[in-house]
């Protein structure tokens, strides 16, 4: 799909179909795409049957005191960090008693954050047999790589859930 946008309704609308199916839920933490990746998802019709809610943490000590991630990860590397991605995640599942849970950081620029390039992503999900975290590098200006984080989060967890009714692993659950 050329659009960015599409594809993220797209992917948007197959998750919460798939979790419709199975009668799970699902929350989310969000920095970089600011509640961009909670709109995506309750723009779906019957979604309400799915989605909890979810956590923006924006500023980086909301991370630790509304999501969970050890202050000291966060002091050590940055928000910008695999392992932040799946504190969020994991906190967000827990803090929203949902079944699965997505998070995303990144930068979206225009400019680098602590050392980190425009437009590096890691999106997480976290759900009963685990989490998965993936490194995304996005190009083009702060909306589609906001837009490229919410696509990148959804699929990685479209993913998940076709691989556990398949009973195959997606890589870099922990």
């Amino acid at each position: 799909m050329d659009d960015p946008a599409r594809a993220a309704d797209s992917a948007a609308a197959a998750v919460v179909h798939a979790l419709a199916d199975r009668g799970t839920t699902l929350a989310v933490v969000e920095s970089l795409t600011g509640g961009l990746l909670a709109a995506a998802i309750v723009d779906i019709a019957g979604v309400s049957s799915v989605f909890r809610g979810g956590l923006v943490t924006y500023a980086t000590e909301l991370k630790s005191s509304l999501a969970g991630v050890p202050a000291d990860l966060l002091a050590e590397r940055g928000a910008v960090d695999p392992d932040v991605a799946v504190a969020l995640a994991e906190g967000g599942r827990a803090r929203c008693g949902a079944d699965w849970c997505l998070s995303t950081t990144g930068v979206a620029g225009p400019e680098p954050q602590d050392g980190k390039p425009v437009g590096l992503v890691f999106v997480a999900a976290a759900g009963p047999s685990g989490t998965s975290v993936r490194r995304l590098q996005l190009s083009g200006n702060r909306l589609r790589i906001r837009i490229g984080a919410v696509t990148g989060a959804l699929r990685l967890l479209a993913e998940r859930l076709h691989s556990e009714a398949d009973g195959t692993p997606v890589g870099g659950t922990r």
